[in-house]
């Protein structure tokens, strides 16, 4: 069961990272015209997380947009949410774009119940 949880939809338009935790729900718009997106997305998070005064364990999952989108973005999203998968230990999701026609906690929690994140692999979905 996903309770607490960090969304990261890093697509190239319109990049949100979101946060669930205590029942409460945080988001974060940001721009990604950096040059080192990467950096950008690492600091925002962690930055994100700090102020909610989050803890990463075992019962704490990631979903990151598997896109269509930029492949740099996707890349950038899908590299570092693993980075936190394997350096905490925490559980992975994937979801389609098509699939969260809304950020909001609403939507996602719809995403959630009705099984449309993927756990086994994630395959994102390039647009050139």
């Amino acid at each position: 069961m996903i309770n607490d949880f960090l969304i990261i939809s890093f697509t190239g338009k319109n990049d949100l990272i979101g946060l669930k935790t205590n029942n409460n729900f945080f988001t974060q718009k940001f721009q990604t015209n950096s040059k080192n997106n990467k950096e950008t997305l690492v600091s925002n998070i962690s930055d994100f997380l700090s102020k909610h005064c989050v803890n990463i364990d075992k019962n704490f999952s990631i979903l990151v947009n598997n896109g269509p989108g930029s492949f740099s973005s996707l890349r950038v999203s899908l590299s570092v949410a693993k980075g936190i998968q394997i350096s905490k230990c925490v559980k992975l999701y994937g979801y389609k774009n098509s699939d969260l026609p809304k950020f909001d906690l609403k939507n996602i929690e719809f995403l959630i119940k009705n099984n449309l994140v993927e756990n086994k692999l994630i395959k994102p979905v390039y647009i050139s």
